[in-house]
């Protein structure tokens, strides 16, 4: 599904994903949660009693984005399908920690360790991915714009 300079993406940029779901009300949410990408798979993990896991347990369908705040804009979205995954939630927490805090040991890391006998993987299957990259677009309005990682 993914592009190889997609992966790359993926696999390289340690920011949250942006994740939309149909909430019970019928309402669309979004929230920010970190992510791995695995074998094409989005995985963030989370407490069982977390509304996002209710939500997408109810409806399973959900939107993404993985994108920078700073120009020059780029970024991977698209949309797919969301599995609860009980068993495997304190293994992807404890490596979504390594990712983004670098190491088990930080006081944030033993703050999230202590509470992962609650938490749940969200798996999510991509079924449609889509992915920009404004940077020649922006080059001449940011010429000092640092090199950065994009997907396409």
């Amino acid at each position: 599904m993914f592009t190889p300079s997609q992966e790359r993406y993926l696999q390289q940029t340690a920011i949250p994903i942006r994740l939309a779901c149909v909430t019970q009300s019928g309402w669309p949410m979004v929230l920010s949660l970190w992510y791995l990408y695995e074998d094409g798979l989005l995985k963030c993990a989370t407490q069982s009693s977390a509304r996002v896991v209710a939500y997408l347990r109810g409806e399973p369908r959900c939107a993404f984005e993985i994108a920078a705040d700073l120009p020059p804009y780029c970024g991977v979205r698209g949309q797919g399908r969301a599995a609860i995954e009980a068993e495997t939630g304190a293994a992807v927490l404890a490596r979504l920690i390594t990712r983004y805090v670098g190491n088990l040991d930080a006081p944030l890391a033993r703050d999230l360790l202590r509470r992962s006998d609650g938490e749940v993987a969200i798996v999510i299957r991509p079924i449609q991915v889509f992915a920009w990259d404004f940077t020649d677009r922006m080059s001449h309005s940011f010429p000092d714009l640092p090199p950065r990682l994009c997907p396409t």
